[in-house]
């Protein structure tokens, strides 16, 4: 059998197990999920070996969407790691056999602690399913390995069974895409979510403005300095009356030299697009992107009618505003 026609077969047949989960879903599934969102604490998720490898990625599916979880090795646990369980926390248990030595010696004290106990298992008559409140059967007809002994399809169907639950406690917790960058401040969608105009703006000494009587020449040596390409043009009081760019600088100079001696305010776009500073950055990534096929590159800030700062997309891209 060629490597493309066995991993066929482990594929197939993993899937197989996960959508025979299907079947198994009843009741206890419900009670579980009623159990977790009416605890009053956390969701404590232990398993050892493969089975602690899969208990530890649910824990962060829950943690990140909305339910507090944590991992807890069993082995540690027998030594004083127990200490984390509360009456008023939910332990759900991963064990494929339901008999692992280390899973089972805890159990004595889960129960004198007063937590109840979710059994995610492969074979419902073990002894970790026969002290737990609630089974979960996570069982598979047989592994996808070739001799049938790998953690392979248990895994994956193991896995699968706690995404289902995480997901379904999701939707019960009413969790929103909000609530979901808070908790990923790093990833795409919490910069997008999180990060204002304010936060990514040139403000203050790197705001680029210039009065409306100045000259282009003038304004030309700001937009220099500055290097936004770009300034913003103010009256007296410092409400924005325009925008100036090196586009419209190198447009007038096809005119001639004597285009830098004009005044700002005679060639400036009046009127342009802007936005405020408590507006999410990445809504003025959209305001630029829609002048598509000539998207614009910068934004003055503007709030109460003036001129604070002004929004380059460069500044978007690096934060990730994408």
């Amino acid at each position: 059998m060629s490597v493309i026609d066995t991993a066929s077969r482990v594929l197939r047949e993993e899937a197989a197990a996960v959508l025979g989960l299907q079947k198994k879903l009843d009741d206890s599934f419900e009670m579980a999920v009623n159990m977790i969102a009416s605890a009053r604490g956390r969701v404590i998720l232990t398993g050892m070996g493969k089975s602690g490898h899969i208990a530890r990625k649910v824990a962060a599916t829950m943690a990140s969407t909305g339910t507090p979880a944590f991992f807890m090795h069993p082995a540690e646990a027998i030594h004083g790691d127990l200490g984390m369980v509360t009456s008023e926390d939910v332990v759900i248990a991963y064990s494929n056999s339901g008999e692992t030595a280390e899973v089972i010696n805890i159990l004595p004290s889960i129960r004198r602690i007063g937590a109840n106990l979710i059994a995610m298992v492969g074979k419902t008559s073990s002894t970790l399913a026969e002290n737990a409140d609630v089974v979960l059967d996570c069982g598979v007809e047989k592994e996808a390995d070739s001799l049938g002994l790998a953690p392979t399809s248990s895994t994956t169907a193991a896995l699968a069974m706690g995404d289902a639950l995480a997901v379904c406690l999701m939707e019960r917790h009413n969790f929103t895409a909000d609530n979901f960058a808070i908790f990923h401040p790093g990833g795409s969608l919490g910069k997008r979510l999180l990060l204002t105009v304010e936060m990514v703006m040139h403000k203050g000494s790197d705001n680029p403005v210039v009065p409306m009587d100045s000259t282009v020449k003038e304004a030309l040596f700001i937009m220099t300095d500055k290097g936004l390409g770009a300034v913003n043009v103010v009256d007296k009081k410092g409400n924005l009356v325009g925008l100036l760019t090196d586009g419209d600088v190198r447009r007038g100079l096809e005119q001639g030299t004597s285009f830098l001696d004009c005044a700002v305010e005679k060639v400036m776009t009046v009127h342009p697009m802007v936005i405020e500073p408590n507006k999410l950055a990445a809504q003025g990534l959209h305001v630029m992107e829609k002048h598509a096929p000539h998207p614009i590159t910068v934004l003055p800030v503007v709030k109460d009618g003036r001129a604070v700062g002004m929004l380059h997309i460069t500044d978007l891209l690096k934060q990730g505003v994408v």
